[in-house]
C-alpha cells in the first residue's frame, strides 16, 4: 500500500531529524516546481507500506508572507497528502500551536509529534499528552527524535490516521469570531465554489482578507467575498485593529487556553555543575 505523508512544522523543532530518521539515505532534494524553495522527499518502507515522506519548509503560519508558506499551503490543499505529521517543539508548545490550529483547518488526517521532550523536561515543563490529545481531537505522540525515541509509535499512529481517513476537525474559536466563520462556511458551501481549499480554512482566510485566496476564487464568489469584507470591517471597527490581527489574537488565545489545560511548570532544581558554575563565575568569590 502506498501513502504520502507530509511533515509540517515551525523551524528548529527537529523536523529534519524526524525526516532523516524515517527516510535514512533514501532521499531526493530538489526545488518545488517554479520556486527557489528546496523540496526534500524520501521513502519509508514500514510493514506492508511504502510511504513517500515530503518534508515541507519550516514555517510559522499559513499566510502568504513568504514563498515557503505559499508552497506549503498549496501543496496541502491541492495534493492532499494522506496524513500530516505536525512536528511541534515541546518546550515552545504554545507558540507552535498557533500553526497546529491552522493546519487542522485544512481538514486532513493529522498526528501531532510532540518532539524535544527532553528539552522541555530540562526546563521543568511537564506536558500531559493525553490531555493535549483530548483537547485537539487528534493523536499526540511524544518523541525525542534525536535519540529515536517514540519515532516508531509516531509512524504507527500516522499510518492508522491515514487508513481511517478521519480528517482533523478544527478547534473552534473562543469568541464571536466563531459565529462569523460558521456563517461564512455556510455561504461558501452553498456557493459550491470551484476551489481546492476546505470551507473552514477558506472562510477564515477570507475573514483575514487574504488577497491571494480572493483572487483564486473568481467571479462566482462575489457574494461570499463581499460578505467576508463586511464582517472583517465590523471586526476592525470593534477591535480597532486589522482583521488578520484580530483573528491571530483569537488563535493565540486559543493556543494559550489549550496549554493551560495540558501543561504545567515545575520548579527546576539547579544541578551541581550549575551551582559550581555560579560560584566559579561570581565576581566576588
Amino acid at each position: 500500500t502506498h501513502l504520502t505523508i507530509a511533515l509540517a512544522g515551525n523551524a528548529n523543532v527537529g523536523k529534519s531529524v524526524i525526516f532523516n530518521q524515517l527516510t535514512g539515505s533514501q532521499q531526493t532534494i530538489g526545488n518545488w516546481p517554479g520556486k527557489t524553495v528546496e523540496r526534500a522527499e524520501g521513502v519509508l518502507h514500514f510493514n506492508d507500506y511504502d510511504a513517500t515522506i515530503v518534508d515541507l519548509p519550516g514555517i510559522y503560519s499559513m499566510s502568504t508572507f513568504s514563498l515557503e508558506e505559499i508552497v506549503s499551503r498549496e501543496y496541502i490543499a491541492k495534493e492532499k497528502p494522506d496524513v500530516i505529521i505536525n512536528v511541534v517543539g515541546a518546550a515552545v508548545l504554545e507558540r507552535n500551536l498557533f500553526f497546529t490550529l491552522q493546519l487542522m483547518e485544512m481538514g486532513l488526517p493529522m498526528v501531532v509529534c510532540l518532539n524535544q521532550m527532553d528539552i522541555a523536561k530540562g526546563q521543568g515543563i511537564v506536558i500531559d499528552a493525553k490531555k493535549l490529545e483530548a483537547r485537539l481531537g487528534i493523536p499526540v505522540v511524544p518523541t525525542v527524535a534525536a535519540k529515536g525515541q517514540g519515532v516508531r509509535q509516531l509512524i504507527e499512529n500516522a499510518i492508522k490516521a491515514a487508513e481511517s481517513k478521519a480528517a482533523a476537525e478544527a478547534v473552534k474559536f473562543n469568541d464571536g469570531i466563531e459565529t462569523d466563520v460558521e456563517m461564512l462556511m455556510r455561504l461558501v458551501e452553498l456557493a459550491k465554489l470551484d476551489t481546492p481549499y476546505p470551507s473552514r480554512w477558506l472562510s477564515v482566510k477570507l475573514l483575514e482578507g487574504d488577497t491571494r485566496v480572493k483572487e483564486s476564487l473568481g467571479e462566482t464568489a462575489g457574494l461570499v467575498i463581499q460578505t467576508a469584507g463586511a464582517m472583517a470591517a465590523k471586526l476592525e471597527e470593534s477591535h480597532q485593529q486589522p482583521a488578520y490581527a484580530v483573528v491571530a489574537s483569537a488563535r493565540y488565545a486559543l493556543a494559550a487556553d489549550i496549554v493551560r489545560e495540558a501543561q504545567r511548570q515545575e520548579i527546576i532544581k539547579p544541578t551541581l555543575s550549575d551551582r559550581l558554575d555560579r560560584i566559579a563565575t561570581h565576581h566576588i568569590y
